[in-house]
């Protein structure tokens, strides 16, 4: 996938901005989780999902919106901080195209599901690391959270990312027969 911007890929990015944006507001994308964190959150997928159906470009674009409506939204110090809040959800969207750009000719699902965990992954381990580095938790917690927290939304984010996906490719083949 190339860097140049479409209107098709202006368009889906900025729909699926809008629905991260919505997952924050509305509470949405926050799944309950039987954790001590409470909930999972599904508001990076839309970052991968951009990502794997547009490219890199689509996926930093959506994750660097996600990151700074994450900072404007934030309650505690720690999402206060732009290099916790922002730095580490711009590489979201990116991890997940390459990892599915890497895997899909192996295996299409598979790709989506490893692109989806790696993107995850991605989310989950920067903003503790830069949590850790800047010095607002220990290490010993960022991990027991990362743990706790981390391992069901790389769960919730596969399953979401790959329904989603798999129906967005569909509903495109049909259209794209329709007009043959």
């Amino acid at each position: 996938m190339g860097t140049q911007f479409t209107v098709r890929r202006i368009v889906i990015a900025g729909v699926l901005a809008a629905i991260a944006i919505l997952l924050g507001v509305t509470r949405l994308g926050f799944i309950p989780v039987p954790t001590p964190a409470g909930n999972a959150t599904i508001m990076h997928v839309p970052a991968i999902i951009g990502g794997i159906m547009e490219g890199w470009l689509v996926g930093w674009i959506i994750g660097t919106i996600f990151g700074i409506f994450s900072f404007l939204q934030a309650t505690v110090p720690l999402f206060k901080d732009p290099f916790v809040a922002i730095l580490p959800r711009m590489f979201i969207g990116i991890t997940a195209y390459f990892t599915y750009a890497g895997l899909k000719n192996f295996n299409e699902s598979g790709a989506l599901i490893i692109a989806a965990a790696i993107g995850t992954l991605t989310n989950t381990v920067l903003v503790l690391g830069m949590a850790v580095v800047r010095g607002y938790m220990a290490p010993s917690v960022a991990v027991g959270v990362g743990i706790t927290h981390g391992l069901p939304e790389i769960v919730v984010a596969a399953l979401v990312t790959w329904a989603v996906v798999v129906a967005w490719k569909r509903i495109k083949t049909g259209r794209d027969k329709a007009r043959i």
